[in-house]
C-alpha cells in the first residue's frame, strides 16, 4: 500500500501554535498557497526553522547581495557552510564567524561552548583542519547582576569546549556596555587549512545515493534553537533555557578526525554540518543544491531518548552531528571509520529524483515537501529604514585636557575599556597543535600553515561606539582596523567574515542602522580589495523593545610570506626611536578618551581616509619584510599614549618592560589630542635610529605624515613636565581590574 500523507491525530494548527512557531498570520498564508493545503505539525514547524530569520535572512538578505563577494584569491564566497581563500602553493584557509548570542545569554556556558562547537563543524565539514578560534564577546555594565556570571560562564564555556577540542584560540575581544545588560553577544570564529584539490561542498548531487548520519545522537535539547535566536528577549527568557544545545567537545574531537580521515578518501559526494535547525536544514539545503529529493525514514536515526516524534528529530539540534552524501557500496568502509572512532552511523535515507523531501517515521510520511519550495520560498524582505544621521564633528579644542597625561593614562589603563584580558585568554590554551606564533595580547594571532614557512594572521575587530553615532563610517573603521591588524603583523589582508549583530529589524531606525552598516562594509572592502567569504546576522537583539548598540563585528585573515619576516608590538632594544605613521588630527569624538576621563561620548567618530589606508598599509608591510621595524602597532582605542604604553608592557611580564621617553609635541593640536586622538590609519613604528630618516623620507614620499614622537629606555614612561609613571605601576593597574572584578571584590 502507497504511503499517503497521514491523517493520524496530531496538533490540530491553531493561531496560536502559528504564533508559537514564529510564523506571523501573513506568513503562515503564504505557507497556505504554496502547499495548497493545510500542513501537518512535523511540516509546520519544518517550514517555521527555515523562514526563521536565523535561518532565511529574510531581513537582510537584499542588502548581503550588494557586499563584495569576489576576488582573484576566493575560491568559494557566502553560500557553502564557511568562506574559502587560496594561500597558494595549493593551501586554502577555511573561514567564518557565527553568533551564539540568545543561548549564551540564557545558559552561558554551553551556550558558548556550543557556538564554539558550531563554528568548527561549519570549517571541518569542508575539509579543513581547524587550526584557530578566536571570539569577540560583549557584556553588559560591569555593576549589571548578571554580568558577572555571564562573563564567568561564557568564557568557562569558550575554554572548556576549544581546550578539550585541541584548537588554539589565538585571539578576540571582550568589550564591557550597558548597551548589552538584556542581550550580550558571543561571536566565534573558526578558521582551518586544506588543500585546494580537497575541498568538500553540500551538494548532493546524483540519484539513489545513499544518505548517512554521523557522531552524536539525537536528543530533544535545542528543539527550535533557530526560531528563539530569531526572537527578541523579554521578561521570560529564563523560559527558553531548554531550547539551548548541549555540547560534547570529546566527540567533537573524535568527529573532526572520523571525518578527516573519510575525507582523504574518495567515498564522499557531499557533507553538511547539522547546525542550526539540524535535519531540517543539512537535508533539503543539500538537496536544493544538488537539484535531487531525499527521502528519509527516520527509524534509522540514532536517537539518545525515548519515544521521539518525528518533529522532534527534525527540529533538534543537538550537537556533533553531520550529514553525509557517500557513493553507493562506500557505506561499510565508512562505517568501518566512524566506529573505529566510536561514532555514530546510520544509512537514514537516499537521495530520489522527485525533487521532494519525504520524512517517514514508523511507516508513517511525516513531512512531503518540495525541495526547492522548502529551500527558497522563504519571504525576502524589504524593510522600511531611516539613515541614522551623524552627530556633527568634535573639535579637539572643545573636549576638556586632564589634570595630567600620564595620569589620565593610568585611569584609562584601569577601566574595564582597557584593561587586560590576560584572565580571559589565559583560560585559553593558545599554544596546542604547536604552531601559534603570535599569541593573544597583538594586533593579530598567527599560526604556521604546519610544515612551511608561511603564516596565517587572524583578527576580529569592531569599535560599536563609532557604529552607534555613524554606522555607515563605524563599519567602514572595522574593516580597516582588521586589514590594520593584519598588516600590522606583516601579513598581506585576502578577506573577511562579518557578525551582523544588531536589533529588531521591523524598526526602521534599527534597519537603517543595518544598511548603513552594509554600505560601509562594503565601500571599505570595495577600496581594499578584500571580499566578505562567509558571514552570520543576528537580528532581533533585543529586550523589552531595548535593541544591542549596533555591532557589526569582522573577522579577517591574511597571509604572511616568510614568518621570519613578521611583526608584533613587543619593544625590544633599548634606544630605538618610535615613529607615528600616518595623518594626526586629534579626534576625541566618540573617543575613549571622552568616555572615560570626561565621562560623555558625543561627536562624529573619526573618519576614514581609504586611498591613506592603503597607502599606509603597503609602507608598513614593504618596512617589516625588509626588516627595517623591530616593532608595529597600529593607533586605535585610546589614540597614541595607549599604543605606546601596550608596546612598553608587551616587551616584558608584569612592568619588567622596555620604557619610552616621550617628546614634547610642538604642534598646533591641544597636546592631550594628540595623546588620546584616535585619528584612523596610523601605526606605531619602532625603528633603528640610523634608520629613521629613511622610513620619515619614504612616508613623505607617498604623501603620508610621519613623526618622531619618542625613545626606548628604561623602565618608565616620562613625558615632560609630568611625573614618571613606571611599568611596574601601570602593569599593576592594568593587570588589577578584571581578577578583580571577577573575584567579587569590584
Amino acid at each position: 500500500m502507497q504511503d499517503t500523507v497521514t491523517d493520524t491525530p496530531t496538533a490540530k494548527i491553531t493561531p496560536e501554535i502559528v504564533a508559537q512557531h514564529g510564523l506571523k498570520p501573513d506568513e503562515y498564508e503564504r505557507l497556505l498557497e504554496i502547499l495548497g493545503r493545510e500542513p501537518q505539525i512535523t511540516e509546520l514547524g519544518i517550514f517555521s526553522v527555515m523562514w526563521s530569520e536565523h535561518c532565511s535572512y529574510k531581513s537582510s538578505r537584499v542588502w548581503l547581495r550588494t557586499l563584495p563577494t569576489t576576488g582573484a584569491k576566493v575560491i568559494q564566497g557566502p553560500g557553502e557552510n564557511a568562506g574559502v581563500v587560496d594561500l597558494g602553493d595549493g593551501d586554502a584557509a577555511i573561514f567564518k564567524m557565527e553568533s551564539h548570542n540568545h543561548p549564551s545569554y540564557i545558559e552561558p556556558y554551553q551556550g558558548a561552548a556550543t557556538g564554539v562547537g558550531g563554528i568548527m563543524r561549519d570549517v571541518f565539514t569542508m575539509g579543513a583542519r581547524p587550526v584557530a578560534n578566536l571570539n569577540a564577546l560583549r557584556f553588559g555594565d560591569p555593576s549589571h547582576p548578571k554580568t558577572r556570571h555571564l562573563v564567568s560562564g561564557v568564557v568557562s564555556g569558550i575554554g572548556g569546549y576549544g581546550n578539550c577540542v585541541g584548537v588554539p584560540t589565538v585571539g578576540g575581544e571582550v568589550n564591557f556596555d550597558a548597551g548589552y545588560n538584556g542581550n550580550i553577544l558571543v561571536n566565534a570564529m573558526c578558521v582551518g587549512l586544506a588543500k585546494t584539490d580537497k575541498i568538500f561542498y553540500s551538494a548532493a548531487k546524483g540519484v539513489g545515493l545513499p544518505v548517512v548520519y554521523v557522531g552524536s545522537k539525537t536528543g530533544r535539547d535545542g528543539i527550535h534553537g533557530a526560531t528563539m535566536a530569531s526572537a527578541e528577549f523579554d521578561d521570560k527568557s529564563e523560559e527558553k533555557r531548554p531550547t539551548v544545545q548541549v555540547g560534547d567537545p570529546f566527540t567533537e574531537k573524535l568527529l573532526i578526525e572520523a571525518c578527516l580521515e573519510l575525507m582523504a578518501s574518495d567515498a564522499i559526494i557531499a557533507i553538511q554540518d547539522m547546525g542550526a535547525a539540524g535535519l531540517t536544514s543539512s537535508t533539503s539545503e543539500m538537496a536544493d543544491k544538488g537539484g535531487v529529493g531525499i527521502e528519509l525514514d527516520l527509524d534509522h536515526v540514532p536517537q539518545r531518548e525515548a519515544n521521539m516524534t518525528a518533529y522532534e528529530m527534525m527540529l533538534s539540534e543537538s550537537q556533533e552531528r553531520m550529514l553525509m552524501i557517500l557513493k553507493p557500496g562506500r557505506e561499510a568502509e565508512a562505517e568501518a571509520v566512524f566506529h573505529k572512532w566510536g561514532l555514530d552511523f546510520a544509512v537514514i535515507g537516499v537521495t530520489t529524483d522527485t525533487g521532494r523531501m519525504v520524512v517517514k517515521h514508523k511507516g508513517v510520511i511525516e513531512a512531503d515537501l518540495p525541495v526547492p519550495v522548502l529551500a527558497n520560498s522563504a519571504p525576502v524582505y524589504e524593510r522600511p529604514w531611516v539613515p541614522t544621521v551623524p552627530p556633527q564633528p568634535v573639535l579637539p579644542q572643545w573636549v576638556k585636557a586632564p589634570n595630567g597625561n600620564l595620569d589620565a593614562l593610568k585611569t584609562m589603563f584601569g577601566a574595564p575599556a582597557l584593561c587586560s584580558r590576560r584572565w580571559i585568554y589565559e583560560q585559553y590554551d593558545h599554544m596546542v597543535m604547536g604552531d601559534t606564533i603570535g599569541r593573544p595580547g597583538g594586533d593579530a594571532g598567527v599560526v604556521r600553515i604546519h610544515g612551511t614557512q608561511k603564516g596565517l594572521a587572524v583578527t576580529c575587530d569592531v569599535t560599536p561606539r563609532y557604529v552607534a553615532a555613524d554606522p555607515e563610517m563605524g563599519t567602514k573603521q572595522a574593516v580597516v582596523e582588521t586589514w590594520r591588524n593584519l598588516t600590522a603583523v606583516g601579513a598581506d589582508p585576502i578577506a573577511i567574515t562579518d557578525n551582523m549583530n544588531f536589533g529588531n529589524p521591523e524598526r526602521p531606525e534599527i534597519m537603517g542602522q543595518f544598511v548603513g552598516s552594509v554600505k560601509g562594509m562594503a565601500e571599505a572592502c570595495l577600496a581594499l580589495d578584500y571580499p566578505v567569504v562567509s558571514g552570520n546576522v543576528s537580528l532581533y537583539n533585543e529586550t523589552n523593545g531595548v535593541g544591542i548598540p549596533p555591532t557589526p563585528a569582522i573577522g579577517a585573515v591574511g597571509l604572511i610570506p616568510d614568518v621570519a619576516h613578521m611583526a608584533d608590538i613587543r619593544l625590544k632594544r633599548e634606544g630605538e626611536l618610535l615613529i607615528v605613521l600616518g595623518r594626526e588630527q586629534g579626534w576625541l569624538g566618540q573617543s575613549l578618551y571622552q568616555q572615560i576621563i570626561c565621562e560623555k561620548l558625543e561627536g562624529a567618530p573619526p573618519p576614514v581616509d581609504l586611498n591613506e589606508e592603503i597607502k599606509a598599509g603597503r609602507l608598513v608591510r614593504a618596512l617589516i619584510r625588509e626588516g627595517k621595524v623591530s616593532a608595529v602597532h597600529d593607533i586605535s582605542d585610546g589614540g597614541l599614549l595607549v599604543a605606546v604604553a601596550e608596546m612598553a608592557l608587551a616587551s616584558g611580564e608584569k612592568g619588567s618592560g622596555l620604557g619610552v621617553e616621550l617628546f614634547a609635541y610642538e604642534g598646533k593640536l591641544p597636546v592631550h589630542a594628540i595623546w588620546f586622538g584616535e585619528d584612523q590609519g596610523r601605526y606605531v613604528l619602532a625603528v633603528d635610529p640610523e634608520r629613521a630618516e629613511e622610513v620619515v623620507e619614504r612616508a613623505r614620499l607617498l604623501a603620508l605624515p610621519a613623526r618622531i614622537v619618542g625613545r626606548t629606555g628604561g623602565d618608565a614612561i616620562t613625558l615632560k613636565g609630568e611625573e614618571p609613571l613606571t611599568l611596574k605601576e601601570l602593569a599593576a593597574i592594568n593587570e588589577a581590574w578584571l581578577p578583580t572584578y571577577m573575584a567579587g571584590e569590584v
